[in-house]
C-alpha cells in the first residue's frame, strides 16, 4: 500500500514538473432568437467554445455570419450548434430578416 502511495506521489510531481495539466474544456453558449432577437450576446467566448443557437420564435431563421464562418438554418423550435474557430469580432444576421443582427466577440 505504501508503494502505491509512493506511486500516486511521484506521478504528481512529473505531472507538475512537465507542466502537463488535463486541457481546457471547451465551454457551451446558447443564443436564443425570440421576438425577432438574437440575445443574450455571449459572453466569455474563447476558440474551440461551442455556441447554441435556438429559435424560440415562430418564424424561420437563421445564424449567418458576415465572413463566412458559420451558416445555420433554424425552423422554429429548432437548435444547432457552430463551433467557434477564430479569434475576433464575428458579426451575424438573418438572411431572412436582415434587420436581425449579432457578434460575437471571440479570444484566443
Amino acid at each position: 500500500m505504501g508503494r502505491a502511495l509512493d506511486m500516486a506521489s511521484l506521478a504528481a510531481v512529473v505531472l507538475a514538473l512537465t507542466g502537463a495539466a488535463a486541457p481546457a474544456r471547451a465551454a457551451v453558449r446558447i443564443v436564443t432568437i425570440g421576438g425577432m432577437e438574437f440575445a443574450p450576446a455571449p459572453q466569455g467566448l474563447k476558440v474551440g467554445d461551442t455556441v447554441m443557437w435556438v429559435n424560440l420564435d415562430r418564424l424561420e431563421h437563421t445564424a449567418t455570419a458576415k465572413n463566412g464562418a458559420f451558416d445555420v438554418d433554424l425552423k422554429p423550435g429548432a437548435e444547432a450548434v457552430t463551433v467557434v474557430r477564430q479569434a475576433g469580432v464575428i458579426e451575424f444576421y438573418c438572411r431572412f430578416h436582415p434587420n436581425m443582427t449579432g457578434k460575437l466577440t471571440v479570444a484566443r
